[in-house]
C-alpha cells in the first residue's frame, strides 16, 4: 500500500498542471477509495458542481464494489454467488452456481482472450497462482524464510488448469468446473473489465470529461471540456531521477500497465512477481513492464498479461494483428521497444 499511495501521489502531481479550470465554468474534482480490488482507485473529473461530481464518483465507486464482490475468489459475498463460491467443493465437487449475468459476461470475455492469446491469459489458472500467493505472502510476512514453490506441485497444479473445465450455461445464468482440482482466478482481467464495464454505461447516459485510474487500469470518459486530451503517464519501473517515461494521450480510450516491480518477494536475493506464465508456471523474466493502449481498459488489462508472459517476436505480431491496439515494452535490461503506432509526447 505504501508503494501505491507514493504512485498516486506522484500521478496527481503529473497531471495538476493539466487539470485547471475550463472556460466552461466547470471544475476539476477528485476522489479516492481503498476499498477494492486491493489497489487504490482514483476518479478525476469535471463538473458545474462538486455535488454533480460526488453523484457520478459515488455511481463509479459503488459499481466497482458490486464488481470486486462478485468477482472476488478469497471470501463468501452474503449476497451474491460469486467466484469464491463457483470455486467452492461439495462432497469433493464444485457444484452448478447460479450467478450474476455480470460474472456469465466476464467469464465468456475471458474465454475469448484466452483463444485470443494462445492460453497466454487463463483464468483457470487458480490451482497454480494459489500457490504462488500463498508462497509470496509467507516471505513477504517472514522474508528470512522466503522460499519458492516446488517444481512438482507447480507441474501437478497445473494439471488442472483447462479453460474447456469452465462450464457455462448461459441461457441459464449457472456455472459450474468440471474439474475439483481447479479453481479460477480473474485477476489478470477483473480490474480492467470492471472499469470497462462502467465506463460504458457512464458513455452512454452522456457523461463525459472523467478519468478513472484503478491501480494503473487507466480508462478515460471523453476528453476534458476544453476538447484537450488527458495526459498520462506511463510510471518509470526503473529507480531513475525521471518518474515517468512516455506522456500518453488519452481521449475515450485506456492506458493499462503491468509489472514485475509491483508485486513480488524476494528468495536468495532475487525478485518473483506475481505475473505466472502458463506454460512454465513461473514468473516471466523477459520484461520489466508492459503498457498497452486500447480503447477497452478490459482489452488492455488482459491482453498486457498476455504480452509480459510472451517473447517480444510474439507479442509484436499479436499487437500489429489487433486494430486499435499499441503497446510499449520495458525489457529487463531497461532498453524500450514499441508498436508501430505506439506515440507519445
Amino acid at each position: 500500500m505504501k508503494r501505491l499511495s507514493l504512485f498516486l501521489l506522484s500521478l496527481c502531481l503529473f497531471f495538476s498542471p493539466l487539470f485547471h479550470s475550463c472556460s466552461s465554468g466547470m471544475k476539476k474534482y477528485t476522489a479516492y477509495s481503498f476499498d477494492v480490488f486491493d489497489t487504490v482507485t482514483t476518479v478525476i473529473g469535471y463538473a458545474n458542481s462538486k455535488t454533480e461530481f460526488d453523484r457520478i464518483s459515488e455511481t463509479i465507486f459503488r459499481e466497482l464494489e458490486e464488481y470486486h464482490r462478485l468477482f472476488t475468489i478469497y471470501e463468501k459475498d452474503d449476497v451474491f454467488s460469486n467466484l469464491h463460491t463457483i470455486n467452492s467443493l461439495i462432497d469433493g465437487e464444485h457444484p452448478a452456481v447460479s450467478v450474476d449475468a455480470r460474472i456469465i459476461d466476464m467469464l465468456l470475455y475471458a474465454k475469448e482472450m484466452y483463444d485470443l492469446t494462445e492460453g497466454k491469459v487463463n483464468i483457470a489458472m487458480g490451482s497454480v497462482l494459489s500457490i504462488w500467493h500463498t508462497y509470496r505472502e509467507e516471505g513477504l510476512q517472514s522474508p528470512e524464510h522466503a522460499k519458492l514453490p516446488s517444481p512438482q506441485d507447480l507441474k501437478d497444479a497445473a494439471e488442472h488448469c483447462r479453460i474447456e473445465d469452465v462450464m457455462i450455461d448461459e441461457k441459464n445464468g449457472i456455472v459450474q468446473l468440471a474439474d475439483p482440482g481447479m479453481t479460477l482466478d480473474v485477476g489478470a482481467i477483473a480490474k480492467g473489465y470492471a472499469v470497462e464495464m462502467i465506463a460504458g454505461e457512464l458513455e452512454k447516459s452522456g457523461v463525459s470529461g472523467y478519468i478513472i485510474n484503478v491501480g494503473g487500469n487507466v480508462r478515460t470518459i471523453g476528453s476534458k471540456p476544453d476538447g484537450q486530451a488527458w495526459m498520462v503517464g506511463i510510471e518509470n519501473p526503473q529507480n531513475t531521477e525521471e518518474d515517468y517515461i512516455a506522456p500518453c494521450k488519452l481521449a475515450g480510450n485506456s492506458l493499462v500497465t503491468s509489472g514485475s516491480y509491483q508485486r513480488y518477494y524476494t528468495v536468495d536475493g532475487r525478485q518473483y512477481h506475481h505475473i505466472i506464465d502458463p506454460d512454465t508456471q513461473m514468473p516471466s523474466d523477459a520484461f520489466i513492464s508492459v503498457s498497452v493502449l486500447s480503447k477497452s481498459a478490459s482489452d488492455g488489462d488482459a491482453l498486457s498479461t498476455a504480452l509480459f508472459c510472451m517473447t517480444i517476436e510474439e507479442g509484436l505480431e499479436l499487437v500489429e494483428s489487433l486494430e486499435g491496439i499499441e503497446a510499449l515494452w520495458i525489457l529487463a535490461d531497461g532498453t524500450q521497444k514499441m508498436s508501430s503506432g505506439f506515440l507519445y509526447d
